[in-house]
């Protein structure tokens, strides 16, 4: 499987499995190939409805783009099976 196989992979099986959330704004942030454990690690994020700011005086003056979810998608380079959906860690400055 190669990367961009991975990627498609990855997007499909999150749109799917996040469908009762009605997930949007999908967007590719990293990819990287883990070698030991021969896999993708796909990091995806997207919006959610209430990743979105609510309307009212304080945010009014807010932007009005969503928050964004970022998952860690884990896809087996022989197979394609997804091994593992993680949220993505950030790291403080």
């Amino acid at each position: 499987m190669n990367v961009k196989e991975a990627v498609k992979k990855a997007i499909e099986y999150l749109v799917d499995i996040f469908e009762s959330e009605r997930p949007e704004n999908f967007g590719l942030e990293e990819v990287v190939f883990n070698e030991h454990a021969d896999v993708w690690e796909v990091t995806i994020g997207f919006s959610r409805p209430w990743d979105y700011p609510r309307s009212g005086l304080i945010t009014g003056l807010q932007s009005q783009n969503p928050q964004r979810q970022y998952k860690v998608v884990r896809v087996d380079a022989k197979s394609g099976e997804i091994k593992s959906i993680k949220i993505r860690e950030t790291k403080n400055a």
